[in-house]
């Protein structure tokens, strides 16, 4: 699978038409995407994401969740300030 839009950072819609939200402390992961990458999406479950987007050109990975949902906001305060 594909991006087929990265217009907000923290957006990232695939070409299968799901729209994600990238976690903030993962944005930076992002910043050596390209457009012709490939990618797969995995289920997880940790304690801030529901999916992780993985780039098979670099193994790179960023948790996400399907736009619209909320990210629980005392887990992502405690995660950022830990670094």
């Amino acid at each position: 699978m594909r991006i087929r839009s990265h217009s907000e950072s923290h957006i990232v819609e695939l070409d299968d038409g799901s729209k994600w939200q990238i976690f903030p402390g993962d944005l930076d992961v992002t910043l050596n995407w390209t457009p012709e990458a490939d990618f797969t999406l995995e289920r997880v479950a940790d304690e801030i994401g529901t999916h992780t987007l993985i780039s098979t050109a670099d193994n790179s990975r960023v948790r996400v969740i399907r736009t619209g949902e909320n990210w629980p906001v005392g887990d992502v305060t405690a995660i950022l300030k830990d670094g």
